[in-house]
């Protein structure tokens, strides 16, 4: 699973979700990307279990790019412990994701396959997607 190999601080504060995002809004490395409609936050396995719904669908063919990485870490306190003594220590990490982020991209092979492996990523995670194409390759 994704996690970053080394963090400065082990605990963060709870993030605001901003409204639209910035960066990363458009299909860069791929034909074919995965773009979020609302924002929300992406655990690692919801991402990998994405990532496998694809490559399993394309069949090991073409090339796929994770476009966000889960680095912002999430506290829990254990199960019937009270309230107070401290934050509780850390569970997993999550991607923060704004609406219109590009979260997967594909590559090398075709149309159908492309947007059958994004329909099936979609659905593994918690938030609204749409399928989008590089701008380039739209033709009027």
């Amino acid at each position: 699973m994704l996690q970053p190999k080394r963090i400065k601080y082990r605990k963060q504060q709870k993030p605001k979700l901003k409204s639209m995002a910035n960066r990363g809004s458009t299909v860069v490395f791929g034909s074919y990307g995965l773009k979020s409609i609302d924002g929300g936050r992406l655990t690692s396995r919801q991402i990998e279990s994405a990532r496998i719904a694809m490559t399993r669908h394309m069949k090991r063919e073409g090339q796929v790019w994770i476009r966000i990485f889960p680095d912002r870490p999430i506290t829990r306190k254990p199960q019937e412990v009270r309230m107070g003594k401290g934050k509780g220590s850390l569970d997993h990490y999550v991607a923060i994701v704004e609406s219109g982020r590009i979260l997967f991209e594909l590559d090398g092979v075709s149309k159908d396959v492309a947007y059958e492996a994004l329909r099936l990523a979609a659905q593994k995670l918690p938030v609204l997607t749409k399928i989008t194409v590089r701008p380039d390759l739209v033709k009027f």
